[in-house]
């Protein structure tokens, strides 16, 4: 590979000459723009806006400008003789963990080989780095500008990286950017996220392809051959806007298990629309599954109550009925004692007379 960039590491008195190589490509889709008639290819051309001569790469030099908008040229060799220690040299400043650097600060990355006769002081600070667990905050001035580094190891390899970051004052404020509402996320609501989470399992990095750039090869293939380019396949209909947050949860689930082949075992959940919670199906964590043992509980207990109030009633209505009957049969006795009572009066007066 082609070194874009050659000086050396300053590691206290330590110097260890490198050459820097690009660790990454692009890969990415591109057109060209085309005229749609005939595709005559579109180009852009520097052009002079004071005479309108269309300029070459020879012609044109940089200039800076200046507060009051003056402009003022400066040439590769200005650039060169600049009194900057970092002009040839990655200037080792001191050591951070690796896990403390903002990944918002990484720009671009690097491999950083040894130059002839350096193997010896690179192979020192590659295994120091890789010992420590840390990682070398440095500065270096490279394409036209001084810029922050980042010089690490590689996992498993034997050559030092290097990521140029971003200065602080690059990375932009987030204020303002986070939800502003109120916003209440129910312990059932995790736990089913965690379900979600725990069946789309890991990622392996090594295994993911860009499928819009090949989809756009295949296109162009069908073209050239004069083919039907291939149909999109149907899509799953997309809704708009989430109603039922643990039902579209609950979804997720189920299809992220048929994906992987693990049917038959689907997650459910109970409906929490009532705002009284729900608790999580297979996979559900301990609090959901508590909620609802304590509803099932609850629902238990409400029945037996509900039945024991009623055998009640019947009870005390059927004692009442009893006391009416015991009344009714009194009362008739009673009468029918002071109907005989009254008849044998009546015979003795008569026979006295």
């Amino acid at each position: 590979m082609r070194s874009i960039w050659k000086g050396s590491i300053s590691f206290g008195l330590v110097t260890i000459p490198i050459k820097v190589v690009s660790a990454t490509e692009n890969h990415s889709v591109s057109f060209r723009q085309v005229h749609a008639v005939d595709e005559g290819r579109v180009r852009y051309r520097k052009v002079c806006e004071l005479d309108g001569e269309e300029l070459s790469g020879d012609d044109i030099a940089k200039a800076y400008q200046a507060a009051d908008g003056t402009l003022v040229q400066i040439s590769d060799a200005d650039l060169g003789a600049l009194p900057l220690p970092t002009a040839r040299t990655v200037e080792i400043l001191g050591f951070v963990p690796i896990s403390g650097v903002d990944p918002y600060q990484l720009d671009r990355s690097y491999y950083l080989a040894p130059d002839s006769g350096a193997a010896k002081p690179y192979v020192l600070l590659r295994e120091a780095l890789r010992r420590s667990g840390q990682a070398a905050v440095a500065k270096l001035a490279m394409r036209g500008r001084e810029t922050l580094a980042l010089v690490r190891t590689r996992e498993d390899e034997d050559v030092l990286g290097m990521h140029t970051l971003l200065w602080p004052d690059e990375i932009r404020s987030s204020e303002g950017l986070a939800p502003t509402e109120k916003v209440t996320v129910r312990d059932a609501e995790l736990d089913m996220a965690d379900t979600l989470m725990d069946t789309l399992g890991s990622v392996d990095m090594s295994e993911l392809r860009d499928e819009y750039r090949a989809a756009v090869e295949t296109l162009v293939n069908a073209k050239l051959e004069g083919i039907e380019p291939p149909s999109p396949g149907e899509e799953a209909e997309r809704g708009g806007r989430v109603v039922d947050l643990m039902a579209a949860l609950e979804d997720s689930v189920r299809n992220a298990r048929e994906s992987r082949g693990e049917g038959g075992e689907e997650a459910t959940v109970t409906d929490i629309s009532g705002g009284s919670g729900g608790a999580g199906g297979s996979g559900g964590g301990k609090s959901g599954g508590k909620r609802a043992a304590k509803k099932s509980a609850a629902k238990k207990s409400s029945s037996g109550g509900s039945a024991k109030k009623t055998a009640g009633k019947r009870s005390a209505a059927k004692k009442t009925a009893d006391k009416k009957a015991t009344a009714k049969k009194s009362t008739a006795k009673k009468s029918t004692s002071g109907k005989t009572s009254g008849g044998k009066t009546a015979a003795a007066r008569r026979r006295a007379s």
